[in-house]
């Protein structure tokens, strides 16, 4: 089979590999989508592979092509979506139910080989099945859209509250998504680009907010009158946005960072102060998973998508691009601010 392989940094070559076979317990899916995911980036054009060769990959969608031996639950012709996370199922957090926090887990698409690739093999329970009614376009988007799920879960959610997203990208607008869906009086997105703010209005959110206006916070505060919002969700991992969750938070808000930053921050005591003073509560998310595997988060992205209600744009999608040319579509990371959306990988040319 054709599959994109890394060998060294900024070197991914399109060539022909081996077809994996499906072992006890496992499926082959033919993949149709493979979103490239910002953790994918540094592990081509910087340091961050694990090995080499390796194929990278893991929000993806498909057809299960065979089953191997012991499969009940899928058959041949079901279409998927591919739930990266292979837990250990051993360890006290996998016994949990908390298998985000496994310490022995491997993961289709960097510690094994994943779907940058005509084929890949996962799990019987890493497939999770969709409608016919939803787009494989959708199916790839299932990850992103349960790790913004999940963090909306990590604050004890309750509907009736006015919800902050600070980052307007692809997990942001699907955490806008899920607090509609989940009873919010009002959804508000901040970013800096206008079109990631007008796609928001066009998914239904409520308002949008230009964190680049100069007056962009009394904005922010006269849609609360004043009070704050009661839940704040940080989706860019970005140091100036986490500063500001403290200052959008109520009294007794719920914030959470699902955004992974990428450099040191600091905050100073006047900044800091706000989470005593507010006294609200700050959590972080990590992934998308919960118990029995994979979690209820993979089975609301199913349900929500077939049923209309967690919205798609083609707009979320920048480019897509065969997986022949799988190398152009990271020379275009490279340039920063170039890509404006998802980048799917169709492994079908």
């Amino acid at each position: 089979m054709k599959a994109g392989v890394v060998h060294a940094k900024n070197d991914i070559r399109y060539e022909e590999i081996e077809t994996p076979v499906p072992k006890k317990g496992q499926v082959l899916i033919k993949v149709k989508y493979t979103g490239i995911c910002g953790s994918d980036v540094p592990r081509v054009n910087g340091d961050a592979c694990h090995f080499f060769p390796n194929v990278l990959g893991h929000e993806f969608s498909g057809v299960v092509e065979t089953v191997g031996e012991g499969v009940s639950s899928l058959k041949p012709g079901d279409r998927v979506a591919g739930v990266p996370l292979v837990p250990c199922m051993e360890c006290e957090d996998c016994q949990k139910g908390n298998y985000s926090l496994c310490k022995h887990y491997s993961f289709i698409g960097s510690r094994e080989f994943g779907s940058f690739a005509e084929y890949v093999t996962v799990p019987e329970k890493n497939a999770v099945k969709f409608e016919d009614s939803v787009s494989f376009e959708q199916g790839a988007f299932f990850e992103p859209a349960t790790v913004a799920l999940h963090g909306l879960c990590r604050t004890d959610y309750k509907g009736g509250e006015s919800v902050a997203i600070l980052g307007g990208g692809t997990i942001g607008l699907f955490t806008a998504q899920w607090a509609k869906i989940f009873g919010a009086k009002k959804v508000v997105v901040f970013d800096i680009s206008t079109e990631r703010l007008e796609l928001a209005k066009r998914l239904g959110i409520d308002e949008g907010i230009n964190t680049l206006d100069e007056n962009f916070m009394e904005q922010a505060m006269k849609l609360t009158d004043g009070k704050g919002f009661g839940y704040v969700y940080e989706t860019a991992g970005v140091t100036t946005t986490m500063k500001y969750a403290f200052e959008l938070a109520a009294n007794k808000a719920g914030v959470c960072f699902i955004g992974t930053p990428t450099r040191e921050l600091s905050f100073s005591v006047e900044e800091w102060e706000h989470m005593n003073r507010k006294e609200f509560t700050l959590t972080g998310s990590w992934m998308s998973y919960s118990a029995p595997f994979p979690g209820r988060e993979w089975e609301l992205a199913a349900h929500y998508f077939k049923a209309g209600q967690l919205k798609f744009d083609e707009s979320l999608i920048f480019k897509k691009m065969p997986l022949s040319k799988i190398m152009d579509a990271f020379e275009l990371y490279k340039e920063k601010g170039a890509v404006k959306g998802k980048i799917l990988i169709d492994s079908e040319e």
